[in-house]
């Protein structure tokens, strides 16, 4: 009996670390920090929402074609003295992003070949295919408060689309330099 129990022990050890060194661990990041601001999106502390404008299925015909741009802002006010002059920046992490970089649509019924690009600052687009951050997008002057990025959001086409709804997702963060 006392076999039984020692190999019972044994093998929940064994599994033990053989499940810790799996794929199926969970990471979990964050900050903590004396100077921060509010941040918004679109003037939304919390569950922002962009609405893209509906398009025709003739403007996005054929690969590469985009539509429907639409501006969205990242802004932060409220910050305090200490963080004059430093560099604030925007990071993104998309959801379900496509080989393209793009949020790939995860509508309930969902336009086919239909993507949501995200453009930076400067118009172009940004590749979500791994984390991006806008270095210094929010910069403070000094003495101000406040800053906004603006960023833009458009549909793009991988062929000729069809009609349906369109949906992506991203995760936004701001971080002080």
């Amino acid at each position: 009996m006392k076999k039984l129990v020692l190999a019972s022990a044994l093998s929940v050890l064994f599994a033990s670390q053989a499940f810790a060194a799996s794929d199926n661990t969970i990471t979990f990041k964050g900050e903590v920090a004396d100077e921060t601001c509010t941040v918004t999106v679109n003037g939304n502390a919390s569950s922002p929402l962009v609405l893209l404008p509906t398009v025709s299925t003739s403007d996005l015909s054929q690969a590469a074609d985009t539509a429907g741009q639409t501006t969205f802002d990242i802004a932060v006010t409220d910050c305090p003295a200490a963080l004059d002059g430093k560099n604030i920046s925007t990071r993104f992490a998309g959801n379900n992003v496509s080989t393209n970089g793009n949020l790939g649509n995860i509508a309930d019924d969902a336009a086919a070949n239909v993507e949501v690009q995200i453009l930076d600052t400067a118009n172009a687009a940004i590749d979500l295919t791994s984390e991006f951050t806008a270095d210094g997008d929010l910069s403070l002057a000094s003495g101000e408060s406040e800053a906004t990025a603006t960023y833009t959001a458009q549909y793009y086409a991988t062929a000729a689309s069809t009609a349906g709804a369109v949906e992506g997702t991203m995760q936004y963060a701001v971080i002080y330099d």
